[in-house]
């Protein structure tokens, strides 16, 4: 009898699952093992996960349910279900986010002499102090916006904190007006109040408290704060323009007008105002937010750097360890040439790619650089090292990718700059997001032209390469280099190769070889040869791969899974997925690596992805797999998969029931992955300060993994 991997019943829908994920992060808010300043920021986090889900996901949703889209996702749901199931969740973590702050995180920063007053707190002196800042700093930026017949309401821009207020002339109570003040972003969230290091209280508290003073001859009788999100997805018809750089331009100044999706209200206003304010901004009742406490918790990770004195509140300061060959004073070239790398960002220093392409800029015989960015850094190295290369006569090829979500107006930026400095800029392909990390340099040698290559899981930046987890290789394989080329050739004009040696692509070419690799594991699983397959990614939501891992379960290929986010695939479901295990990490860094492996029958494989098994992934983007050959750095790959997989600190997994629980840890050493990561990053670096260690350290590019039995154990048990 065949098996039907597409009931409807075996999926979770994505965006529940979405929240579930969330809730993983706010869970490391509550966690009492980890400092309390984290614990603060990972709340922070929290706010700003939930606001760009609800300005993209939940305004995708609600324009479906708008028009009311017919066709169901996986799990059954149609979007109007989906967005009320949403909406009722989110409400339940708002609830449990506030609890966290008022009755976890701010009385523990209480024991600490860390206050966030209210204006009944204050002292006379800070009384004093509040006053004159109002008067003198922030009253002559506001504009106070009165609604009547002749002015209308303004509109409230997205994720701009607002005060709103019924006023009334004074001696006259019957006499009803209504006015909004925008609370100015110039100014810090938090201030500091004098008589204490660490005494704060919230900007708008100070604004409400002295807000009369705006309004002469009328006396405030409410004033309730109040934040729109709204729909911020950039629509950009590709086909219809002939110049995608303007186009995007005009999105962006375009979408600030999006419609609201989500409202929040200080808990206790009044009915009457937020009649007006729900009239006015056109949100329906679900997606109103009744807030205890200051909305918008994004300004916690602000406000946690304002903090003094309490650096036992943070995680201890980390150093990556130098990837040896690859510094400022070594030809990397020669480096890469004598071998390949294998490198684990953060542990080991981005400095090593931003190294390579500095170099590659002033190197006499470096002919071309070519380089896809997705999203890089506000003050990034590699851009300027693009520039310079330019600059002294290289060719110089940059697909800059100006449609990444929420970096589009930073990317058309660089795309200008870079076009200015000499660089060729592409802006990406019609109808899809080049996602890929590459670069290639081609290099005239004494042997003839050399390939170099550096192929990533995650972005060219060298910010966010300090708290995100990626992997990388540099090599410079004949056939990877023919297929880097052939790569850029299609990117940049009009090429279809017909295959590819080494490197696997999308869209449709990583979907089709996961899918007969795992094909592949289940011929074998059936004529009852070891079989198995091993994979790290951030979400997985694609319908299709998920009913192909249903089916090699099915067939007895055990498939260990460690998902960070995203998950819509269910374990436990009796003769479906019996043979599948879902872990997810969740910690200090952000787990971002892809790694697909697979046993093959004894010779195991392992592959290197920017692609995450969702639909965009593999069916609208440009994205990237590629095998790591050299036997001691795929082994040194596995180690770190296995690692992963045995953490028990920070580790959550999947149940039947479709909830993530920790690791029951009765009789288990402590193994905290990332902790474990860094201890070794840290010997690694230490190793490396001490005399000779350059040399030393050449000997061996990759750091080899004890098994987990070994491992030290963690400092944060």
């Amino acid at each position: 009898m065949t098996k039907d991997y597409r009931n409807p019943d075996y999926f979770t829908n994505r965006e529940l699952s979405w929240l579930d994920f969330n809730a993983r992060v706010l869970d490391e808010a509550r966690d009492r093992a980890n400092p309390l300043l984290e614990r603060v920021r990972f709340l922070g986090i929290t706010q700003s996960n939930v606001d760009e889900f609800f300005m993209v996901r939940v305004a995708s949703l609600a324009k479906l349910a708008a028009v009311n889209y017919p066709k169901p996702d996986a799990s059954g749901m149609t979007a109007e279900a989906q967005l009320l199931a949403v909406n009722a969740k989110a409400h339940d973590q708002v609830i449990k986010q506030y609890s966290t702050l008022s009755r976890m995180l701010l009385p523990l920063l209480a024991n600490w002499d860390v206050h966030l007053k209210t204006l009944a707190d204050l002292t006379d002196k800070q009384h004093a102090f509040i006053e004159r800042y109002f008067n003198n700093e922030i009253s002559p930026t506001i504009t106070p916006m009165a609604v009547d017949s002749l002015r209308p309401f303004p509109f409230i821009g997205n994720n701009t904190l607002n005060i709103a207020l019924r006023l009334h002339k004074d001696g006259d109570k019957h006499d009803k007006r209504f006015a909004t003040v925008q609370v100015p972003e110039i100014f810090p969230r938090t201030v500091r109040l004098p008589d204490a290091p660490n005494d704060f209280i919230m900007l708008e508290d100070i604004i409400k408290a002295f807000v009369g003073n705006l309004f002469i001859g009328y006396k405030v009788q409410e004033a309730a704060n109040y934040r729109v999100i709204r729909d911020m997805d950039l629509d950009v018809a590709e086909e219809d323009t002939s110049d995608l750089l303007k186009e995007v331009e005009h999105q962006l100044k375009k979408r600030e007008h999006g419609g609201a999706v989500r409202l929040e209200v200080e808990s206790g206003i009044s009915s009457a105002l937020l009649k007006r304010l729900t009239t006015s901004i056109k949100v329906p009742a679900y997606a109103v937010y009744n807030i205890v406490g200051p909305i918008d918790l994004t300004f916690l990770s602000k406000w946690t750097k304002q903090i003094s004195d309490h650096d036992d509140g943070r995680y201890p300061k980390f150093t990556a360890a130098r990837v040896p060959g690859m510094g400022p004073d070594d030809d990397v070239f020669a480096t890469i040439r004598d071998h390949d790398i294998i490198m684990q960002h953060p542990y080991d220093s981005f400095d090593a790619v931003t190294e390579l392409i500095r170099q590659a800029s002033l190197d006499d015989e470096v002919l071309a650089i070519k380089m896809t960015l997705y999203r890089v850094s506000a003050n990034s190295p590699i851009i300027k090292s693009l520039g310079q290369a330019a600059q002294n006569g290289k060719q110089v090829t940059v697909l800059v990718e100006v449609k990444a979500r929420f970096d589009e107006e930073n990317n058309v930026h660089w795309a200008q700059q870079l076009e200015k400095m000499g660089c060729h800029v592409i802006y990406g392909l019609i109808g899809l997001k080049t996602h890929c990390k590459l670069t290639l340099i081609v290099r005239r040698e004494p042997d003839g032209i050399r390939r170099y290559m550096h192929m990533g899981t995650g972005n060219y930046n060298d910010v966010t390469a300090h708290f995100y987890t990626d992997m990388g290789l540099l090599t410079t394989n004949t056939d990877m280099g023919i297929d880097a080329s052939n790569i850029f050739n299609m990117l940049s004009g009009y090429s279809d190769p017909p295959y590819f040696h080494q490197l696997h692509m999308s869209p449709d070419g990583i979907r089709e070889f996961i899918s007969a690799k795992l094909d592949q594991e289940i011929a074998n699983a059936k004529l009852g040869k070891t079989a198995w397959a091993e994979m790290k990614m951030n979400s997985l939501s694609d319908s299709d791969m998920i009913a192909k891992l249903y089916e090699a379960s099915h067939a007895g290929v055990k498939i260990r899974l460690i998902v960070r986010g995203i998950c819509c695939l269910n374990v436990g479901i009796p003769g479906i997925s019996d043979n599948i295990e879902v872990h997810s990490i969740v910690g200090r860094f952000l787990e971002h690596s892809r790694i697909y492996a697979f046993a093959n029958d004894g010779d195991e494989q392992l592959y290197l992805s920017s692609a995450d098994l969702m639909t965009r992934n593999l069916n609208r983007r440009v994205e990237l797999l590629f095998p790591i050959l050299n036997e001691a750095l795929r082994q040194h790959a596995f180690d770190i998969f296995s690692t992963l997989w045995h953490d028990n600190v920070k580790t959550r997994v999947l149940q039947a029931d479709r909830t993530f629980t920790r690791v029951d840890r009765r009789g288990l050493d402590p193994l905290d992955a990332q902790e474990t990561f860094m201890r070794q990053a840290e010997r690694k670096a230490h190793a490396q300060s001490a005399p000779a260690a350059h040399l030393a350290g050449n000997a061996h590019q990759f750091h080899p993994m004890l098994s987990p039995k070994n491992q030290p154990k963690s400092t944060n048990d």
